[in-house]
């Protein structure tokens, strides 16, 4: 069995650069559906009456699912013997459900409304929100489920030495993906004079996800010989979620370090991610809190919002086009330089652009520009830490290894969804139009954990396998 499995790694084949095009092509759908609800999750829970806490609260299911299904869905990846293969099975589902609970999610006032006037009662007026929610939950759930299979497929398929690049091209299709889904509402407004439904473009989202996802499905063959007979064996010897956690950490001394970098990072680009919309609507163009405002101010303030709004993606687009741009040559100047030298240069960049948001809070021009200078980050964030991981992969353990790594990923989260939403909502003040927040402490925060995140990096050591 082990010379067929040795026979089974060596069959590995390098990807041509149209084979990892393709192979990244879910990936793409995967964060355009995501991005969308990054961006528009925001105002339409304002919209529905949330305060900068109960949202930041909210965007708790994105660790909180991370932290359990990633973990759990990565092991049973690992187990699943099926005639559609031990991963599309997870990427398909995933993205199905994923996409029908992205077309409820703004609708979520109309459908308590509907299910009040079904039942004959008034429910009360935060029921939308709390559907709004459990969309979230579901939606953040699901990406989790489709996510972690989805990366252990590149050392189920991709050579080893092939491992950064093709995670490189995850970034590129994270960048992309992110760009059109930033980027076509603010398209058809300012070039077609077509002002996009907030709903539409979260089917647009749903459409996009399910197809793309569908796609690799079909053209990505899995091979998995070797894979599988690890799992046979780790069947037969019981093993369990602690004892995986065990052996991840048994690996190499190296993978704590790499653990730790990020758990700081993603601390940093979830004080972005979380709060940018919100940072530009609130404190780049000054419209007031408007979660308890009446209908009278709300209205007076829509089409600021609404510019703000398509300015935020407009950001987004940029963020993320810097990503595309740059993702391969990263990649490919860490396969002769080191992944670690590459992202240590990165995450300060990206800790420069935050300081510069925040100091610099009320000029669009200014913030977009760090906006861009985000980007490098951003593009290096999303392929080398897994590029250092995967050299301490052991074969047969991939998708729990994935698992248990997007811990230190979704886990930091909790943080920036309590105590830094608690910090923007505690400091409130009054400006002229009204009530606002400080929304760009969360800046300062990520800055400082981007540091702290660089500096851990230095700390690494490649070689000690």
């Amino acid at each position: 069995m082990n010379s067929e499995a040795n026979t089974d790694e060596n069959a590995l084949k390098p990807f041509t650069t149209t084979q990892l095009l393709n192979f990244c092509l879910g990936f793409f759908g995967l964060q355009f559906a995501w991005q969308m609800r990054i961006i528009l999750s925001g105002p339409v829970t304002e919209g529905l009456g949330a305060s900068p806490f109960i949202y930041g609260l909210i965007w708790l299911a994105g660790p909180f699912t991370g932290m359990v299904v990633q973990p759990i869905i990565g092991i049973l990846s690992d187990k699943t013997k099926s005639v559609f293969g031990r991963r599309r099975p997870y990427l398909l589902g995933g993205a199905i459900i994923a996409s029908v609970a992205l077309w409820l999610f703004p609708n979520s006032g109309n459908i308590s409304g509907i299910i009040s006037n079904f039942a004959g009662v008034n429910l009360p007026v935060w029921s939308g929100l709390f559907i709004a929610a459990i969309m979230i939950w579901i939606i953040d759930a699901c990406i989790n489920i489709a996510q972690g299979p989805y990366r252990a497929l590149i050392p189920d398929v991709v050579p080893q030495e092939q491992h950064s690049l093709a995670n490189s091209y995850i970034s590129l299709s994270i960048g992309l993906g992110s760009v059109v889904a930033a980027g076509v509402a603010p398209f058809l407004k300012y070039v077609c004079k077509y002002d996009m439904p907030v709903v539409w473009q979260f089917v647009m989202a749903a459409l996009t996800f399910t197809l793309a996802m569908l796609w690799t499905c079909i053209t990505i063959k899995e091979k998995s010989t070797v894979n599988i007979e690890n799992t046979e064996e780790r069947e037969a010897n019981g093993e369990n979620f602690l004892q995986s956690l065990k052996n991840f950490f048994s690996n190499s001394p190296e993978i704590p370090k790499i653990c730790l970098l990020q758990f700081f990072t993603w601390i940093g680009m979830m004080c972005l991610l979380i709060y940018f919309t919100n940072f530009a609507i609130h404190t780049v163009y000054g419209v007031p809190d408007l979660s308890q405002a009446d209908e009278e101010t709300k209205a007076l303030f829509s089409k600021l919002s609404t510019k703000a709004t398509y300015y935020s993606q407009i950001c987004f687009a940029i963020f993320n086009l810097i990503c595309f741009l740059i993702a391969i040559p990263i990649g490919k100047i860490a396969e002769k330089t080191g992944n670690k030298r590459v992202h240590i240069v990165c995450l300060l960049s990206m800790a420069v652009a935050y300081l510069g948001m925040g100091l610099l809070k009320t000029s669009p021009l200014a913030v977009g520009i760090f906006m861009a200078l985000s980007g490098i980050g951003w593009a290096s964030v999303c392929a080398l830490p897994f590029a250092m991981l995967s050299k301490f992969i052991k074969k047969g353990t991939e998708g729990s290894v994935m698992g248990i790594f997007n811990i230190f990923i979704a886990g930091p989260q909790v943080f920036v969804c309590t105590l830094v939403a608690w910090i923007i909502n505690k400091f409130a003040f009054t400006s002229d139009t009204g009530i606002n927040h400080h929304w760009e402490y969360s800046f300062f925060i990520g800055a400082v954990m981007l540091i702290i995140a660089a500096l851990i990096t230095k700390t690494i050591n490649e070689n000690n396998n």
